[in-house]
């Protein structure tokens, strides 16, 4: 008695036995009970939960709330855990930094003098970029700073991917590829912390073969929208890649700001990754090939953000529709290694990369649809409304504390006023939530690469 159902969920009669719901359980939506179940009087079963035949669940128990659980963690533990640091290191290994750029004469100074201006001596890093297309006179400014330059002309196969690809198989192809221990990729408008190349040397000599940084950003304080994305990388350096270093699981590679072996480039054959992440592909075939990605909180790069809404918007289309193809490729294989090898990595990748947003479309087209059958009745269609009406206000009201709370234990690498900041707090929903028609629109979209204007 008293139990709520949501929509589209299903309790199957028992076989030889019968299925009891406890009373004052709640069910969400799509939730599948199987035969001859107990559930005990006062659990919650959130959306997407199944529950296998016989199975018994005593009282008060809350089920499916894994990924929160998980979360809050990671949370937690960035808080108070202390983070790696990584032992002093020599500073003898000879490295290649591999730019992709398309027209960017206007930044890229900015980013080979951070380079040149490293702790770490110069003459063991050798800077390769590729002009991808290039209507500037990108080439020209880089040979003129004593940089080597690849020119790529190709407007059918179009994007950082193939740039990268073009780029290693040119340095393999002239034989200069195995001169370096590993390879850094950083993107035009990126400038890099004095200490970055000595800090990322320090966790490569500790065995990493892949590992990624601490990314900040140049331009937080412009306006919202680069704020937005600007704490959400912050966030994501913080409270995830630090605690998943702390758990000992595997990191994720973003598009800039990370480096690869020797041996990863040759099990590649230079550059191999041509999805709309190209970064996100790269991570799940390395996680496949049982690598565990490190992440160096005191390696620091500063990067540019998108400045308009449109521009934000168009960036994270590419991102959202590039997550769809990785898990459409990759998702399966993941799941597989998962059970086989009980790698957490793996379940934490495919949690990452599962497409809840097409999930929740498809769910709210098949209650229409339901209700219109008369299945279902249209006020449990309204019920399910009212619920995501104060899960989005539940969303609002969290996703103002993360910013905040990010903004709190990052403040010194933060450079806003505290005015900016209460505002970027206040505006960080808005940015977060837009990604619900934006992954929507992934769905249908064939969305392509297209370059960001930098200022610098």
């Amino acid at each position: 008695r008293r139990v709520l159902f949501r929509s589209n969920s299903c309790v199957d009669r028992g076989a030889f036995e019968d299925t009891i719901i406890g009373e004052n359980t709640k069910i969400d939506n799509l939730v599948q009970v199987a035969h001859n179940c107990q559930i005990g009087a006062y659990s919650v079963l959130a959306g997407c939960t199944g529950i296998a035949g016989s199975v018994t669940l005593g009282e008060h128990c809350i089920v499916g709330g894994a990924g929160m659980i998980y979360q809050g963690l990671c949370i937690v533990m960035s808080l108070f855990a202390k983070p790696v640091r990584f032992p002093d290191a020599p500073m003898t290994n000879r490295y290649a930094v591999l730019i992709s750029a398309r027209n960017e004469e206007n930044v890229i100074g900015n980013l080979i003098g951070s380079i040149r201006d490293q702790t770490y001596p110069s003459d063991l890093i050798d800077i390769w970029l590729v002009a991808d297309n290039c209507t500037d006179n990108t080439a020209d400014v880089v040979r003129s700073l004593g940089c080597h330059v690849v020119e790529r002309h190709n407007l059918e196969l179009v994007g950082k991917g193939y740039a990268l690809t073009y780029l290693l198989g040119h340095m393999l192809d002239i034989g200069v590829a195995d001169d370096y221990e590993a390879y850094f990729v950083f993107d035009a408008d990126n400038k890099l912390d004095k200490h970055y190349f000595e800090e990322m040397n320090k966790a490569f000599c500790s065995g990493f073969k892949i590992l990624t940084s601490y990314r900040n950003s140049v331009n937080l304080a412009d306006n919202w929208v680069s704020s937005g994305s600007a704490l959400w990388f912050i966030r994501e350096s913080r409270f995830l890649s630090n605690s998943r270093m702390i758990l000992g699981s595997s990191c994720h590679v973003g598009g800039t700001g990370f480096m690869f072996s020797r041996e990863v480039m040759k099990r590649n054959k230079g550059w191999k990754f041509h999805l709309l992440t190209e970064d996100l592909e790269f991570t799940m075939d390395s996680i496949l090939h049982g690598d565990r990605i490190g992440y160096c909180g005191t390696a620091i790069l500063y990067d540019e953000q998108p400045v308009t809404f449109s521009q934000s918007w168009r960036q994270r289309l590419r991102w959202s529709k590039g997550f769809l193809q990785v898990f459409r490729y990759y998702g399966s294989a993941l799941l597989k290694r998962a059970v086989r090898e009980r790698d957490f990595s793996c379940i934490d990748f495919t949690l990452m990369l599962c497409p809840f947003t097409v999930l929740g479309a498809i769910r709210a087209v098949m209650g229409l649809l339901f209700a219109a059958c008369g299945f279902v009745s249209w006020s449990s269609q309204l019920q399910s409304l009212a619920g995501w009406s104060s899960g989005i206000i539940t969303s609002v009201l969290g996703l103002m504390a993360l910013a905040a709370l990010t903004i709190i234990v990052e403040h010194d690498q933060i450079g806003a006023t505290n005015k900016e900041l209460l505002a970027y707090v206040l505006s960080f929903p808005i940015y977060m939530l837009s990604y619900v028609p934006i992954s929507f629109q992934a769905i249908f979209a064939k969305a392509q690469w297209k370059p960001i204007a930098h200022k610098g």
